[in-house]
């Protein structure tokens, strides 16, 4: 598999708003890029059908003609952490089926994209989580960062677990959470010295998140080196 694990410092930073935004980015570079959202937790239903949100927007920036099923191959009704909502459907998410599921969407593409649930650590079940997952792959990984108060710390702390891992930490994408959030230029100046990865782009609060918006503002320079420098 070729591509990148997506994950971030916690949930509700934008992860998915960077996927699609890297999505439409590699796709115009010419790549045949399949988005993978893992796991989905979260569903509506729109015109009789149970939908989720990311899973609907990885599927617009793709251009592979990926069915909603193929995107998001495990999606629960319930908002909330992945193995709380496979237990109220009665269902357990199991280690071997979600890497076949996930890995059958990667391969959809020539480069995958899969996006983790919430930060690097979620459980999905007794002995099983996101970064047990993202181990299994065994894909270079992404960490985008939310811009506020304490994201320094968080972003160190997931870049420890996902060294500790044995994963490499190819990249990493500021993505901004709170648009009041104070010295920004001085959290970016720390953030770019520890990690130790290349930055791939600063995103401003948008009005309309939509792919193209995102992908203005990432470093196609940047995250073509990451990939040719990966040995995936």
């Amino acid at each position: 598999m070729r591509g990148f694990f997506i994950t971030g410092t916690d949930t509700e930073i934008g992860k998915t708003c960077i996927t699609a935004g890297l999505t439409h980015l590699l796709s115009e570079a010419g790549l045949r890029v399949a988005p993978v959202k893992s796991l989905a937790a979260g569903q509506e239903s729109v015109d009789g059908q149970w939908v989720n949100e990311d899973v609907q927007r990885l599927q617009a920036a793709q251009r592979l003609g990926m069915r909603p099923d193929q995107v998001g191959p495990l999606q629960f009704r319930a908002a909330c952490a992945p193995h709380i909502a496979a237990a109220l459907e009665g269902q357990r998410i199991e280690r071997a089926p979600l890497l076949a599921a996930v890995r059958a969407s990667a391969a959809l593409g020539e480069l995958a994209l899969v996006e983790g649930v919430g930060g690097f650590r979620v459980p999905l079940g007794e002995d099983y989580d996101t970064a047990d997952l993202a181990q299994d792959l065994g894909l270079p990984v992404v960490l985008v960062v939310g811009l506020r108060l304490g994201c320094i710390n968080h972003a160190l702390l997931t870049a420890e677990a996902v060294r500790a891992r044995g994963l490499s930490l190819v990249g990493w994408v500021a993505n901004t959470v709170d648009a009041a959030m104070p010295y920004v230029a001085d959290n970016l100046a720390a953030l770019d010295a520890a990690l130790a990865a290349p930055c791939w782009g600063h995103v401003p609060r948008l009005s309309d998140p939509s792919a193209a918006a995102v992908a203005a503002h990432l470093n196609l320079e940047r995250v073509q080196a990451s990939l040719a420098a990966s040995a995936y």
